[in-house]
């Protein structure tokens, strides 16, 4: 519902399949331009079939086109190439995975027409890979347990390829040149750092970003070696700016779980900290799979100045990558597969425990924020661990797997029907009972992403069990809550949330 000043509320539906319910049904097509005229192309995909087609592009033949299958479940994909022409279809190439596939845009095709390359997390770490175009295998382009994060492209000869890989536990990130066959890596930016790039059509100039966690972004233009052609911005203006501010130093580090894992964390102390005083803690976390917050980068964490702010208002702030997030391989992300949020909240409630013993930090002030997954998080950590969290703050978050899209769930959680045991175990709207501490509920009405019926459904069981909570909406508003002040309006809530209840 939209409230506009009518009479009645304004209506809009759209649709947004839940888990185990029915998607629509695909098929592929192809419009010749100068006929006017469109044909279904023969993919041998069925059109009642239960599956997705989430890439569609040209092979270097004009009348070649590859389809990029899944199924349902999303641990199963095909390459399909479909000649547009004859309106015949062949499988090019399947993979298969004991949990999921993580997609990605890495597929490309030689000029020559003999290979395709492909990214695979076959070896538990996502690499390059060669094959023909019969889609047999032909070589392993990158290998180790470094993660390639970006694939760039190729040169004109099409012999050295550039890719950027995932390195230093995942915080930085480096851009390489290779040759096809796997030879001679060579590092274009051997500085610590997140580094990325644009490459031109040839491959022979890029425009390369690189910054720090305590360094600002550098824009410059680089040749196929990594030297520097030009500058093209150094933000000094801004570095300069930023010294009238009580900015924060930022520093990265790591925390070990219960179980001996290192999670990679960003703590920002007050200025003038002082190691003989206690202080607040308030964490921040998104957590979801494959995602990172904690990176050697610039403003590497959402709300930054926000959270920046706090700081500067005597609290110490800890931002922790759990098990499940990225760059770091395939069993540290997947190993959240069909149990999401169990081994997520475990990690955060070892690191609120962990930070609670430093000599400086106030174990009975620790808050929580998170919005989105980080909001579910967040209501995890409060609910599960009330015995160390004091109060936590939830925007838009999910409180119950079946609510959410069910493209993103049953690929990290199954169908509700064949895991109900992990949905029950791990959703927040089956624990309101534990609330202890203070839980600020945020949502907007008007969210198409996660619905606020989660809200809804969270806030009717806190009633149910006489829990006291604070909440807030936002009619008209998504998931981004932004527009007409709502964005100022939210984090002075928040704000004050954190001042009285912390």
């Amino acid at each position: 519902d939209y409230y506009r000043d009518g009479v009645y509320p304004e209506k809009y539906s759209f649709k947004y399949p839940k888990v185990g319910e029915d998607n629509s049904h695909v098929s592929v097509w192809n419009f010749n331009v100068k006929k006017n005229r469109s044909k279904a192309l023969n993919t041998g995909i069925g059109i009642q079939d239960d599956i997705y087609i989430p890439r569609i592009q040209w092979t270097t033949s004009n009348s070649e086109v590859c389809i990029t299958w899944m199924n349902r479940a999303q641990n199963e994909l095909k390459l399909i190439l479909v000649n547009t022409i004859k309106n015949n279809s062949r499988i090019l190439f399947k993979e298969m995975n004991k949990r999921y596939i993580d997609l990605s845009d890495n597929l490309k095709f030689t000029k020559d027409g003999k290979y395709f390359l492909l990214s695979s997390e076959l070896s538990g770490y996502n690499q390059l890979y060669r094959y023909d175009m019969n889609g047999k295998f032909v070589n392993q382009i990158t290998k180790g347990e470094l993660e390639l994060t970006e694939f760039y492209g190729m040169d004109s000869t099409e012999d050295i390829l550039f890719f950027q890989r995932s390195e230093n536990r995942g915080l930085d990130r480096k851009i390489y040149s290779i040759h096809i066959d796997g030879s001679k890596p060579f590092c274009l930016t051997p500085f610590d750092g997140v580094n990325n790039a644009r490459m031109n059509r040839a491959g022979n100039y890029f425009i390369v970003s690189s910054s720090t966690i305590s360094s600002l972004p550098v824009h410059k233009i680089c040749n196929s070696t990594g030297s520097t052609i030009r500058i093209l911005e150094e933000n000094k203006d801004l570095s300069s700016r930023l010294e009238n501010f009580n900015y924060s130093p930022v520093e990265l580090g790591f925390i070990k779980n219960s179980h001996h894992d290192e999670m990679n964390t960003i703590i920002i102390k007050p200025l003038n900290f002082d190691p003989l005083k206690k202080y607040p803690l308030f964490m921040f976390l998104y957590g979801g799979p494959g995602s990172q917050q904690v990176m050697n980068r610039w403003s590497s964490i959402s709300f930054n100045w926000w959270l920046q702010m706090l700081a500067q208002k005597g609290y110490i702030i800890c931002v922790v990558d759990n098990r499940g997030t990225g760059g770091r391989g395939e069993d540290f992300k997947k190993m959240t597969y069909k149990q999401l949020g169990k081994y997520e909240t475990e990690d955060q409630i070892d690191a609120a425990k962990y930070m609670s013993k430093l000599p400086y930090v106030d174990g009975s002030r620790i808050g929580i924020f998170g919005w989105s997954y980080g909001g579910y998080m967040s209501s995890l950590c409060l609910l599960k661990g009330n015995d160390i969290f004091k109060s936590a703050i939830a925007v838009a978050p999910v409180t119950n797997w079946k609510w959410y899209d069910n493209i993103y769930t049953e690929r990290y959680m199954g169908d509700e029907k064949n895991n109900k045991q992990s949905y029950q175990d791990n959703s927040p709207v089956y624990f309101a009972s534990q609330l202890k501490g203070n839980y600020l509920l945020v949502h907007g009405l008007a969210d198409d992403n996660v619905h606020f019926q989660n809200t809804a459904e969270m806030a009717k069981e806190l009633i149910k069990n006489k829990k006291q909570f604070d909440t807030y909406f936002y009619p008209n508003r998504n998931h981004g809550i932004s527009g007409d002040n709502a964005t100022i309006h939210l984090f002075t809530k928040m704000t004050n949330f954190v001042l009285e209840k912390i």
